[in-house]
């Protein structure tokens, strides 16, 4: 996909920030969640031994034979850990988020993180020099932004009564 700052628009792929918008470029380190990986996998593989046993008892043959139900439960057994082993060994990513003013955030990444550190050098110049252009190609990384907080922590200890923002 293309990045690309042309006529004081930030251009994501076909989505087009204006550059005035930009609040925040940054580039951090997207590491895959492994113990929510390792939940969702015990979660599936509890769902997994319910619907086998529903299986046996739903397949017996007449004889007490339990059917086909023992080739479904290597199948299922085997597609789970492969898809356990492929998500846990996921490498992690170096990624740059585009934040603007508004609720957009565009994230993108590349193999090397000294490249979108000067990456994030080129999109800060041409905020200030307005006749600044220039294009790279990046890789889409599609993530849930639910899953990721982007934006500063703040840890309030001490005092009484905190509750918040109060709307």
């Amino acid at each position: 996909m293309d990045l690309r700052v042309s006529n004081r628009l930030l251009w994501v792929g076909e989505a087009a920030y204006p550059l005035s918008n930009i609040v925040r470029v940054r580039t951090f380190v997207l590491k895959p969640d492994r113990g929510q990986i390792l939940l969702d996998s015990l979660k599936w593989l509890a769902i997994a031994v319910v619907i086998v046993f529903a299986l046996q008892a739903f397949m017996k043959e007449p004889d007490g034979e339990s059917g086909g139900a023992g080739f479904i439960i290597v199948v299922a057994a085997i597609a789970l850990l492969s898809q356990l082993v492929f998500r846990l060994t996921r490498p992690d990513r170096y990624a740059m988020t585009v934040e603007t003013s508004g609720t957009a955030v565009a994230v993108v990444t590349l193999e090397q993180r000294a490249a979108l550190r000067e990456l994030v050098g080129h999109i800060v110049h041409a905020i200030e020099h307005p006749e600044a252009e220039f294009s790279v190609r990046v890789e889409r990384l599609e993530v849930d932004l639910r899953r990721y907080h982007f934006g500063d922590n703040v840890n309030v200890t001490g005092g009484m009564g905190n509750i918040g923002t109060v709307r």
